[in-house]
């Protein structure tokens, strides 16, 4: 792992591959860097390959604030001390809530591709937004999460592959890739984001060539979702993935990987 002192002192540890073009990939709720470890060997041989761990995830130090602009603005500062000046940038759940906030803060010549896995412009649904998770579905989780937070994470990560036949080989590598949770508290402040951001607002003004990717099986953050993110966002491109849920590049990596391959180049 590497590390870089923020500012304020504060730890932002990533992984790291490869040479070339910069690739950024930013991981989901409750996860870390670690979830791209297949990712980061597969494209390693194209590109330099950077993986953070999101503040109050992994082996980096918690935000100073719940919302996705502080989280953006933490991912600048490194981006700057990196001299990253073009990037590819790849969010996946969470992680694309983040992207979609650093590419809206980032010069638009600075973003050379957005490619969005699984992700929402707001997570919680609404009267105006029926693509998201009702209320009382999240404050059900809230309540385990501080109940029983082994055994909210272990429903929340097999809800993940929910509907998908995958072999017992694959599910085993998929748990190897699962890094130990963040505390409790980093958990529900990641969430408490979630339940405050709507990001609909910023999608027309983005500029940079973006595919939207999205299983069709996902529970988490709904098609709907994607299809939104695709008609609003200009010029991008929906790719829905029959039998996948929410984690395409962890259940089919090598379909998954071609796609991305061929829209990142």
């Amino acid at each position: 792992m590497n590390e870089f002192r923020l500012a304020d002192g504060r730890r932002l540890a990533w992984r790291e591959a490869g040479a070339g073009p910069p690739l950024l990939l930013l991981h989901g709720w409750c996860f870390s860097s670690l979830v791209f470890a297949e990712a980061l060997t597969a494209f390693s041989t194209d590109y330099r390959v950077l993986a953070p761990d999101l503040p109050g995830h992994g082996a980096s130090d918690p935000a100073t604030d719940d919302g996705f602009a502080a989280l953006a603005t933490d991912l600048r500062e490194w981006l700057a001390a990196l001299a990253l000046d073009r990037i590819r940038l790849l969010g996946w759940s969470l992680g694309g809530q983040v992207a979609l906030e650093l590419a809206a803060a980032l010069p638009p010549e600075q973003v050379e591709r957005l490619l969005l896995v699984a992700v929402t412009p707001r997570f919680f649904a609404a009267a105006d937004w029926p693509h998201g998770l009702p209320e009382g579905q999240v404050r059900a989780l809230e309540r385990q999460l501080r109940r029983d937070y082994p055994a909210a994470l272990k429903d929340f990560r097999e809800r993940m592959l929910a509907g998908e036949e995958l072999p017992s080989a694959r599910r085993q590598r998929i748990a190897a890739l699962i890094a130990p949770p963040p505390v409790p508290a980093d958990a529900l402040a990641a969430l408490a984001a979630l339940r405050q951001e709507d990001q609909r607002g910023r999608l027309a003004a983005l500029d940079c060539p973006t595919l939207v990717q999205h299983g069709e099986l996902d529970t988490i953050t709904l098609p709907g979702a994607a299809r939104t993110l695709a008609e609003e966002i200009p010029g991008a491109r929906l790719d829905l993935l029959p039998g996948i849920a929410h984690a395409p590049f962890l259940s089919r990596p090598d379909e998954v990987f071609a796609q991305w391959r061929t829209f990142l180049a």
